[in-house]
């Protein structure tokens, strides 16, 4: 089995993160899940701006450590899942997703919010399946599927853009800098934002 571990590039600096979160519409009231939560950093910084953060964590040693690091920071609004993001249930109340999850998984993060699956190559939605989607998706991507989640008229959108733009308003939101991870990707990457269309 593949470990994602490996393809993950983490935040470095806890001041970065909440620099981000402020470029959201993240509040004190809400509900966010962190997916890939890693040792924390992203997870400190949503603790300090929302109600209640879920952060999910696949690999055993490192969910070990993000509690050792949240308790040390008396940090208790955190819930710590460990498995994989994929198979969880979401949340049946209102949600936001605020995430660096490993590259590899970006496409699957998205199918497992909205409900979606690869079937030979054409994305779907599953038949008979109602999960409650976010409110609105914060993730730190490759700006190379960014742009392909994103509908203008100056470039083609992929099958999940067009599936995402049915719900969601998308954006770039920021671009990021290799140097503000560890290891440092080596692909341009942004935090990209999809906020629930309200009618």
């Amino acid at each position: 089995m593949r470990n994602f571990r490996l393809d993950q590039n983490f935040l470095r600096s806890p001041k970065l993160a909440l620099y981000l979160i402020g470029h959201s519409n993240i509040k004190k009231r809400d509900l966010v899940i962190d997916i890939g939560a890693g040792s924390g950093v992203i997870t400190s910084a949503l603790a300090k701006r929302c109600k209640k953060v879920i952060a999910v964590e696949k690999d055993a040693e490192t969910a070990k450590r993000l509690r050792e690091n949240l308790a040390r920071q008396n940090i208790t609004n955190v819930e710590v899942v460990e498995g994989d993001f994929r198979e969880m249930k979401l949340p049946d109340e209102p949600y936001k997703i605020f995430a660096n999850p490993p590259f590899s998984l970006s496409a699957e993060v998205f199918y497992k919010l909205l409900s979606l699956e690869n079937l030979d190559g054409k994305i779907c939605k599953k038949e008979g399946v109602a999960t409650r989607r976010p409110e609105a998706i914060y993730l730190i991507l490759q700006k190379q599927l960014a742009l392909k989640l994103i509908i203008t008229e100056r470039h083609y959108t992929s099958q999940l853009g067009r599936l995402l733009a049915e719900d969601y308003a998308t954006r770039i939101r920021l671009p990021l800098k290799p140097t503000d991870f560890t290891p440092p990707p080596k692909v341009p990457t942004v935090l990209f934002e999809a906020k629930k269309i309200i009618l």
